[in-house]
C-alpha cells in the first residue's frame, strides 16, 4: 500500500508545550513532563481500547483485514459489514425502532442548544471554564448540530462508528481547528502496528512500540492503494461494541441481523404460499377416446382455446375485446381422460385452509422488536400513548431510558474530543490538564421523555411525605443529618452545598439588621421626642380651660 503523507492535522505535542512556556536570558522553561514510556511498565500484550484497530505485528507496508461469519453470511472486512447494517435500516420495523431512538436520544429545542458542557467539577478558574464553554459552543457550531445532529447520532448508531476529518491552518495552529468534514465510515479504518521486543531474562516477547494510524480507501477491498491518517487529523467515534474477539467494533444493529432474515424469509414464504394455495382452481377432465397422443393434445387444445375466449366490454371506448390468457400455474386444469373413464367431468380444487394463520410471523416480529432495545409498546400500532402516573409505567421504559443515557454518553465523545484538540491547539489548557479534568467534565442533552419526569416527581414525592413524618422526632431520636442521608439520599457535597447556602442567608439577615437598628434607634428617638411634645400640648390646654374656667366664675 502506498502511505502518501497528506496535509492532514497533526498536533506537534512540543509546538504546544512550548506555547506555555517562559524564555528568560537565553533560557526556556517550561513543565517538566516525563515520557509515556517511563511511565508504563513493561507488558506482553499491547494496549487494549473499543476502537477496534486492525493489529499488525509487523512494520510491512501492508495492513490486513478481517474475517467475519454471520450466521452463515459472510462478511469479511468493514465495508461490507456496514453494508449490511445500512441494509436492514431499510426495513420498516427496524426503520422505526431506530427513528424511536434518535427522537429520544436527540431533541431539538429553539431556545436552547441541543446539547451543552457541564464543568461543575472541573476544579479551575471562571476564566477558564467560560472559555472552554465558547470552545464548545464553536465546536457545536462547526459540526452543525442543532441542524444536523439528528441525522449524526443515526448514522453513528447504524455504522456504529462516526468519522469525521479536522481541518486546521498549518501556518497557524493558535487559529484552532477551521472545518470538520465528514468522512465515510465505510472507506476509513484504524490500524494499530505493534512492535516487540525480546526479554532475554524471561525469553518471551515484550511490546516495544505500539504506532496508531488511519487508512482511507476510496474503492474499500482494493489491498494496493490508500491514504495514511494521523490520529490527529480524525476524529474517530466508535460505538464502544466489540466482536467475540474483542478486536472488530460492531453496531448496535447486530444483534438484530439473524432476526431481520428470518422475519424477511417467513414473510415471503407466507406470500408465496398466499399467492399458490389462496384462489381455487377447476380441473377439466376432458374424454379424449380412443384418440392417439398427437391427436388428444390437439383436440385437448381445441377445447382450451374454446372455453378461454373472454369478451371484456371497455367502458372508456365501448368496444368489445377477447382477451385470451395463457394458462399458468395459478389458473385451471386440463386434464385428458381415455376411454372407458366417466367421461367429461369438472371438479374444483380448494384453496388454503389456514392463510389467517400468521402467529409465526408475529412471533419473529416480537423476536425481532426484543433485539432492538425498544419497547414493544412503542412499536405496536395498537397501543396507544397515554401520559400515566409513573405506577401504571413498565419496566421496559425504565430500561429503555437507561439505555438512551448510555447511548449519550458513548456518543458525547464526538464532542470531547474535539474540544481536547480545540483547546490544544489555541494554548488554552495544557495536556496533563486535560488528563486531570476529561473524568469531570460532561455533555448535557436536553430530555424529553416524559416518563423520566414522572419517576423523578413520584420519588420527590415520597420523600416530602417521609419527610414530614420523619421531621416530629428530629432532635429526639434522629439527627438532622441523618434525615437528610437517609430520607433525601444528600451525598456529603450536597449538605455541604446546604450549609453553605444557610450560613449565606444567615449572615445576610444579620448585616440586613446591623444596617436597619440605627434608623429604627432614631425612629424610637423622634417617637419619644413628638410623645413629649403632645403632653406639654395638651397640658397647655388644661391651663387654658382652667384660666378660662375660673373666669367665668
Amino acid at each position: 500500500m502506498e502511505r502518501a503523507e497528506t496535509p492532514f492535522l497533526t498536533l506537534d505535542k512540543e509546538k504546544v508545550m512550548a506555547e506555555n512556556s517562559i524564555r528568560l536570558f537565553g533560557f526556556e522553561i517550561k513543565r517538566s513532563k516525563k515520557s509515556e514510556e517511563d511511565k508504563k511498565s513493561p507488558s506482553i500484550v499491547p494496549p487494549t481500547d473499543e476502537d477496534g484497530a486492525g493489529y499488525v505485528t509487523s512494520s510491512s507496508a501492508g495492513h490486513y483485514g478481517q474475517y467475519v461469519d454471520i450466521d452463515g453470511d459472510k462478511a469479511k472486512d468493514n465495508y461490507q459489514l456496514i453494508m449490511k447494517y445500512r441494509g436492514i435500516s431499510m426495513h420498516p420495523e427496524v426503520d422505526m425502532a431506530i427513528e424511536e431512538i434518535v427522537n429520544e436520544a436527540i431533541s431539538v429545542s429553539e431556545l436552547r442548544s441541543s446539547v451543552d458542557l457541564v464543568l461543575d467539577k472541573v476544579d479551575t478558574s471562571d476564566k477558564i471554564k467560560k472559555a472552554m464553554r465558547e470552545e464548545f459552543e464553536a465546536i457545536v457550531s462547526l459540526l452543525n448540530f442543532n441542524d444536523n445532529g439528528h441525522d449524526m447520532f443515526r448514522r453513528w448508531y447504524v455504522d456504529g462508528r462516526l468519522v469525521h476529518h479536522i481541518v486546521v491552518n498549518d501556518g497557524n495552529l493558535k487559529a484552532g481547528i477551521q472545518d470538520v468534514r465528514f468522512m465515510d465510515s465505510s472507506k476509513i479504518r484504524k490500524i494499530r502496528e505493534i512492535k516487540y521486543k525480546k526479554d532475554t531474562a524471561q525469553d518471551v516477547k515484550i511490546v516495544d512500540k505500539v504506532n496508531e494510524y488511519y487508512v482511507y480507501q476510496e474503492k474499500p477491498g482494493n489491498q494496493t492503494n490508500g491514504i495514511r491518517l494521523t490520529t490527529d487529523s480524525v476524529s474517530y467515534v466508535t460505538s464502544g461494541l466489540l466482536d467475540e474477539t474483542r478486536k472488530k467494533v460492531v453496531s448496535y444493529l447486530h444483534k438484530a441481523l439473524k432476526p431481520v432474515n428470518q422475519l424477511r424469509m417467513m414473510e415471503d414464504s407466507l406470500v408465496i404460499y398466499r399467492l399458490a394455495r389462496a384462489p381455487e382452481r377447476r380441473i377439466f377432465y376432458v374424454d379424449v377416446g380412443n384418440l392417439p397422443k398427437g391427436k388428444a393434445e390437439e383436440y385437448m387444445k381445441g377445447i382450451m382455446t374454446k372455453y378461454r375466449n373472454k369478451l371484456v366490454y371497455d367502458s372508456n371506448s365501448g368496444d368489445i375485446r377477447d382477451d385470451r390468457k395463457h394458462m399458468s400455474m395459478l389458473e385451471d386444469f386440463w386434464l385428458p381422460r381415455r376411454e372407458g373413464g366417466r367421461g367429461t367431468e369438472i371438479t374444483t380444487l380448494p384453496g388454503g385452509e389456514n392463510l389467517g394463520q400468521i402467529d409465526d410471523v408475529i412471533y419473529f416480529q416480537k423476536r425481532l422488536y426484543r433485539s432492538l432495545n425498544v419497547p414493544l409498546n412503542r412499536l405496536e400500532q395498537e397501543a396507544q400513548f397515554s401520559l400515566g402516573r409513573s405506577t401504571e409505567i413498565g419496566r421496559d421504559e425504565i430500561k429503555f431510558q437507561k439505555f438512551i443515557d448510555k447511548l449519550r454518553r458513548k456518543f458525547s465523545k464526538l464532542f470531547l474530543e474535539l474540544l481536547k484538540k480545540q483547546l490544544l491547539l489555541k494554548g488554552i489548557i495544557t495536556e496533563e490538564d486535560w488528563n486531570n479534568w476529561k473524568n469531570d467534565m460532561s455533555v448535557d442533552y436536553i430530555r424529553d421523555n416524559h416518563f423520566t419526569e414522572l419517576k423523578e416527581n413520584d420519588i420527590l414525592r415520597e420523600k416530602i411525605q417521609t419527610l414530614d413524618m420523619v421531621s416530629q422526632y428530629v432532635g429526639e431520636y434522629f439527627t438532622k443529618e441523618w434525615v437528610l442521608k437517609n430520607v433525601l439520599r444528600y451525598d456529603d457535597d450536597d449538605i455541604k452545598e446546604l450549609q453553605k447556602e444557610e450560613e449565606n442567608v444567615n449572615n445576610a439577615e444579620s448585616e440586613a439588621e446591623s444596617e436597619n437598628a440605627p434608623d429604627q434607634k432614631a425612629a424610637g428617638q423622634a417617637q419619644t421626642h413628638s410623645v413629649d411634645i403632645n403632653i406639654k400640648k395638651e397640658q397647655a390646654e388644661l391651663e387654658i380651660l382652667k384660666t378660662l374656667t375660673e373666669n367665668l366664675k
